[in-house]
């Protein structure tokens, strides 16, 4: 399977506007790693007929070295490298680019481009009133255009191109968000580079490198997913040893911010509070601590949520991305040594005894459970409109009652919720009399703290399914095992 078969979607998208007898305009985004470059030189670059202009802003670079690369590309797209006069500012290098246009063959379908757009618009350079200027008055009259604006910082892309409510609003014609593979994408990418592994070994990865092309590449055929690991991870000069921090630079402003608040969400498993979270940040309340949580979650770092029944309380937080919390649980208690040297070979493969790694790979399975709802909603026959959320309920200090956690729940149309228990063992999950008497008496709290009336039914997700025993039969009313997960 070819990249633009995994990536069919998108493809989709870069063929129509190619094919379109219009100007188009096409935002592009999604986190670091991802693939976005790739998909646009992949499907432009050695197409007949295209003039594929292509540039990228460069990480803390000044306004005038963003522009001097500009005029380099410049020169050598459109003419045949020649050293072009270096304009002071982005009115004068978009004018010279509108030349250049104007010089090419009629016939000829031209594509502008611009990617990492955020890094190029440097404070006070009116880059983005400059693109609103030139595309509403000469670009968007040429039917050969095609603009693709891309970038990694999805916020910035969503908030200033996408929502843009100056004179770029609603010229977009399409927009793409690039996400991680799902882990049947995954599956398929990496049999295209000749890996083939089990479900469950390609789970063990994802775990890992939550769905990333960039990271996926760098596994080997032969290696099993422990002895993949140990190299991306584990190794002096290992992939993901020193990636979180370049990864969180170089797509937030407020990138320390950031990283406080992965820490603080890796530590509550079951989410944190909108005004806690605020409340603990070195920014502090205010709307750029609400920009850096909405950031967070543009780039899908972060996911926000209502508990259910209890929308009262406001929105909470949790953390889904797989490498942060890997990064966290395993290589930063490591990384000096690992600055130092390598780990022998096995490293990982004796943390798999330890309970740490139990409470990890249950944390990790569960980020990858709200990343394949859909998945999850088809192994249980429900309707795309059953709403998927999860809910908590805590005594109060000093009360007698019991308190009970859901991991998801799916509320459906049909008068009835379904209760889903996520459990990651790498056997058939084994439900004895005692557990059954705390899924009983879950059960039994929320239905009392929720009055609901509605019929509760009980399914487990567990990526090794359940052994069949007299318990499972009396209480289990669904199943979702992996390999559901791999089914698109």
């Amino acid at each position: 399977m070819v990249a633009s078969e995994i990536r069919k979607e998108a493809y989709d998208v870069l063929e129509k506007i190619l094919r379109s007898e219009r100007p188009e305009f096409l935002a592009l985004y999604g986190r670091r790693r991802v693939g976005k470059t790739f998909i646009v030189r992949d499907h432009f670059e050695s197409k007949k007929g295209v003039v594929f202009f292509d540039v990228t802003g460069s990480k803390d670079a000044s306004m005038t070295e963003q522009i001097t690369n500009f005029t380099i590309r410049l020169g050598q797209i459109f003419y045949g490298g020649v050293k072009l006069a270096h304009e002071g500012n982005w009115n004068g290098a978009f004018r010279q680019l509108t030349d250049a246009i104007a010089r090419a063959p009629d016939k000829q379908k031209i594509v502008l481009f611009f990617d990492e757009f955020p890094w190029m618009a440097t404070k006070n350079s009116r880059l983005l009133q400059n693109l609103d200027y030139f595309w509403n008055q000469y670009w968007s009259k040429d039917k050969r255009i095609k603009l693709i604006i891309c970038g990694s910082s999805a916020s910035w892309i969503i908030n200033n191109i996408v929502n843009n409510k100056g004179g770029l609003h609603n010229r977009m014609t399409h927009h793409i968000r690039l996400d991680p593979f799902n882990l049947s994408q995954t599956k398929h990418f990496m049999r295209q580079l000749g890996v083939r592994l089990t479900n469950q070994q390609i789970l063990q990865i994802y775990m890992v490198t939550g769905g990333i092309p960039y990271y996926l590449m760098n596994i080997e055929r032969g290696q099993s997913a422990v002895q993949s690991i140990d190299q991306l991870a584990f190794k002096n000069k290992a992939l993901l040893l020193n990636e979180f921090d370049v990864l969180f630079s170089s797509l937030f402003n407020h990138y320390e911010v950031c990283v406080e608040i992965i820490r603080l969400l890796a530590k509550r498993r079951y989410g944190v509070g909108k005004e806690e979270i605020l409340n603990g940040i070195s920014i502090g309340k205010g709307a750029q601590g609400l920009k850096i949580l909405e950031s967070l979650e543009d780039a899908g770092f972060i996911m926000s949520f209502k508990p259910h029944f209890h929308t009262k309380k406001g929105i909470y937080y949790r953390i889904i991305d797989e490498y942060a919390i890997f990064y966290l649980n395993w290589i930063e208690p490591v990384k000096n040594t690992l600055l130092k040297h390598s780990f022998d070979a096995g490293y990982w493969e004796a943390q798999q005894k330890s309970p740490s790694w139990q409470s990890w790979s249950g944390y990790a399975f569960e980020a990858i459970c709200y990343k394949h709802i859909r998945q999850i909603r088809r192994a249980l026959k429900l309707s795309s409109v059953a709403i998927p959320n999860s809910w908590r309920y805590v005594p109060r200090k000093h009360s007698e009652e019991r308190g009970a956690q859901i991991d998801l729940l799916f509320d459906r149309q049909d008068d009835a919720v379904t209760i889903c228990e996520i459990k990651y063992n790498n056997k058939p999950f084994v439900i004895a009399k005692d557990y059954v008497d705390i899924l009983k008496r879950k059960m039994m709290v929320f239905k009392q703290q929720t009055r609901t009336k509605k019929q509760l039914f009980l399914a487990f997700i567990a990526a090794n399914g359940i052994q069949n025993n007299y318990y499972s039969d009396d209480i289990v009313d669904g199943i979702v095992t992996l390999d559901d997960f791999f089914v698109e």
